[in-house]
């Protein structure tokens, strides 16, 4: 997933640069405490290996489109990210970070279209890569540095783990199981909900109606389990509310801690959104009905 290059750049991504030792040889890689990008994107690409966990934190989205993707859902509106501040460093310590974030800048990506081998590379706008002092060195002689081939070995984890999310995917699109969603937010004392659509989610409805040797497969292959990790963290939209509200870009009349504030809303969802993508990230704009 998100692996094509260089030409369709994948979020986050300004550009990308193959390490080669004539390249790059002398030079160190540090970790980054920051990703300014990452302020404005309101959705993060997750493979099905962090639903479980990613679950606990975020809604599991899927973009829109015919070829979706799931996403954590980090903000109901383009631009606006509610878990990192404006320089992109993480606001609280106890988020779990997905491993899209944790990746960059490095991943592994085609340099040519007329070949299928993969070649590690870099956002060369990030400053991970340069002449740092305090970095580790890219190149051990003629060979890769043990921290080179730890970038490596993360990259083709989450190729592997993108390989199967790409799987579970077609799954879901062979059953029929994805529906536009649509998420309806009640903050008590408002006469009217906040609606937020333009995403994908599972039907509840087909799921509940399939039949027990198709459920039996599901349970078999864990395609059960990750459906259910997405239904269950759908209701943490309602706490993505409330910390836009509590961060001052919620919606007009929403006071944060006021009685009937988004902590102590209702989430209703529903099957009638209209579908919008822009960008690869799924696109919620919130409107008053």
């Amino acid at each position: 997933m998100a692996s094509q290059a260089p030409n369709n750049l994948p979020l986050l991504y300004r550009g990308l640069e193959p390490i080669n030792r004539q390249a790059h040889g002398d030079k160190t890689v540090r970790r980054l405490a920051t990703i300014p990008a990452l302020n404005e994107a309101h959705a993060v690409p997750v493979t099905v290996d962090e639903f479980m966990l990613a679950g606990r934190f975020f809604p599991i989205i899927f973009s829109a489109g015919d070829e979706p993707v799931p996403l954590a859902l980090m903000g109901l509106h383009e631009g606006a990210n509610t878990f990192f501040d404006a320089e992109g460093k993480l606001l609280e310590t106890n988020i779990y970070v997905p491993a899209y974030l944790r990746r960059y800048p490095f991943m592994l990506a085609r340099l040519t279209e007329d070949t299928d081998q993969l070649s590690l590379c870099f956002d060369p706008t990030s400053e991970a890569v340069g002449d740092f002092e305090d970095g580790d060195a890219l190149f051990d002689g003629e060979n890769p540095s043990q921290a080179t081939n730890d970038i490596l070995a993360f990259c083709e984890q989450f190729e592997q783990a993108g390989q199967r999310t790409g799987a579970f995917m077609a799954d879901l699109q062979g059953m029929g199981l994805l529906m536009d969603g649509e998420v309806a937010i009640q903050p008590e004392n408002s006469e009217q909900p906040f609606i937020y659509r333009g995403f994908q989610m599972v039907d509840e409805t087909k799921f509940r109606d399939l039949r027990g040797d198709e459920l039996r497969k599901m349970n078999q292959s864990g395609t059960l389990g990750l459906v259910m990790a997405h239904l269950f963290s759908l209701a943490l939209v309602r706490d993505i509310f409330a910390r836009h509200v509590a961060q001052g870009s919620g919606p007009q009349g929403v006071e944060a801690g006021a009685p009937g504030g988004a902590q102590s809303g209702n989430l209703a969802q529903s099957g009638n959104g209209d579908a919008a993508k822009a960008n690869g990230i799924v696109n919620g704009e919130p409107a008053k009905t």
